[in-house]
């Protein structure tokens, strides 16, 4: 496609010459005889570069230049001057224009000219591209998912993230709370100030104050010198609370205040800080039994809750595995590790107690003990070989076996159980398998490892 070029001039003849040298260069040429046609043709048009005489009646280029800066900042303009005028060609590069050619000018010039400025503004348009597909697509910080539940959280991060709203993530440990807690802040205008994170559970209830708020010399046994609390050093950033629902309930007064009123006091102090911080907080509780037990302050919850996000567990994501495993592959420097279909289908159904930690960490151990290139269902931990419907039913098996006292060997007891199966359906694997409620592939797995043949095979 021809890029367009917008050719200004009074003059008919130098309109025309205009014309005609940009149209044997291969550009789509329009023009206008004076400054307000071409503003209006501009309106029209968006050409990607406008060519415009300095000296016309009524509005000259100078006016044009800068009424088409308003429109379009970035759209680059070329004047034409008078030779003996360049100081005011010089005064319109300083408004804005890109270049100037001095009359008489010559094929060569005026062609050499226009495409330093194409290339100029196609850059430009590349980083405007670049600019907007970034500012559109979070940055999650590792964070992977393609399924509808991770969609939805990552429209709430793209639609929250460059506000000051208060921001509590819930979820199981291991779904990525503290990564979305970093997309937030990578994707605010606070993406240059700290990032300062603090887990609540980890450190002892009589320090925690000090940590979150800071303390002056002597304010309690062991306090030698000032320090800095947390709150202070995320100032003009964002502070993350993981694990907020930890908070002992007499610090949970002095964090609301300091939410409510952006001041902090230090442990032992008596001045007042004003501070700039975001709060992000994060909680594997349940939030609603905490507040209904008193444990949590209604009123600080909501404090924190203005914008709540709730992370899926793996398994309630579970089309996002085999995407997680190809990342964490990667992520480890082994891209060309692949899992075959029946490891793969065995790994969708396990529960994910763990969730994406676990994950991980299973992909971590596979790659180091791995013997190729391939991973297969005897490379799987023997507990990821069970199906999630076994996790999720009943948590005692007392209606269908009596264990003996003194304990009984969980392998033996495994392969009975498949032996019953066998036997019970005919020794047909797939009825067997389906009543188990296991993948056949894992049925046959077992088999293999027990070295369970059917009877016919047994006895020849």
């Amino acid at each position: 496609m021809k890029q367009k070029i917008l050719v200004i001039d009074d003059d008919n003849s130098l309109r025309r010459v205009l014309e005609y040298n940009l149209q044997e260069a291969g550009f789509d040429v329009i023009t206008a005889a004076s400054g307000q046609d071409g503003l209006d043709l501009f309106a029209e048009e968006a050409p990607a570069l406008v060519i415009t005489d300095m000296k016309m009646p009524g509005m000259d280029g100078m006016q044009v230049l800068l009424g088409i800066k308003e429109r379009s900042p970035e759209t680059l303009v070329i004047m034409i001057t008078a030779f003996g005028t360049v100081d005011v060609a010089v005064e319109a590069m300083k408004a804005g224009a890109f270049d100037y050619i001095t009359k008489p000018f010559n094929r060569d010039e005026l062609r050499l000219t226009v495409a330093k400025a194409l290339q100029l503004s196609g850059v430009c348009a590349e980083n405007r591209r670049l600019k907007d597909a970034l500012s559109d697509k979070v940055d999650y910080h590792t964070i992977i998912g393609s399924s509808k539940a991770m969609e939805r959280v990552f429209e709430v991060v793209r639609k929250v993230a460059d506000t000051d709203a208060s921001v509590l993530i819930t979820g199981e440990s291991g779904t990525g709370k503290e990564l979305v807690a970093r997309s937030l802040h990578l994707n605010s205008s606070r993406r240059n100030a700290p990032f300062i994170a603090i887990n609540c559970s980890a450190i002892p209830r009589d320090l925690l104050e000090s940590e979150l708020f800071g303390h002056v010399r002597g304010s309690f046994t062991g306090a030698i010198k000032d320090k800095v609390g947390k709150f202070q050093l995320a100032d003009g950033g964002t502070l993350f609370l993981d694990e907020v629902g930890e908070l002992p309930l007499e610090l949970q007064p002095k964090l609301l205040r300091a939410l409510q009123e952006r001041v902090v006091e230090q442990v032992g102090g008596t001045k007042q800080q004003k501070l700039d911080v975001r709060v992000v907080a994060a909680t594997n509780l349940e939030i609603d039994k905490a507040l209904a037990n008193g444990t949590f302050r209604e009123d600080l919850y909501y404090r924190l809750a203005v914008i709540p996000i709730h992370l899926p567990t793996l398994r309630d994501r579970r089309e996002d595995i085999a995407l997680l495993l190809r990342y964490f592959c990667g992520k480890h420097g082994a891209e060309r590790v692949v899992f075959d279909s029946d490891a793969l289908a065995a790994l969708s159904s396990y529960r994910w107690p763990g969730n994406v930690r676990e994950l991980e960490n299973m992909v971590e151990r596979l790659l180091i003990m791995r013997s190729g290139d391939k991973i297969t269902l005897v490379d799987l931990p023997d507990k990821m070989l069970i199906s999630g419907a076994a996790y999720e039913s009943s948590p005692t098996m007392s209606g269908v076996i009596n264990l003996p006292v003194e304990g009984y060997s969980l392998e033996q007891l495994e392969r009975e159980v498949v032996v019953e199966a066998l036997d019970r359906n005919g020794w047909n694997q797939t009825v067997a398998a389906k009543f188990l409620r296991i993948p056949r592939h894992t049925l046959i797995y077992r088999m293999e490892k027990y070295k369970i043949l059917h009877p016919a095979q047994a006895t020849t």
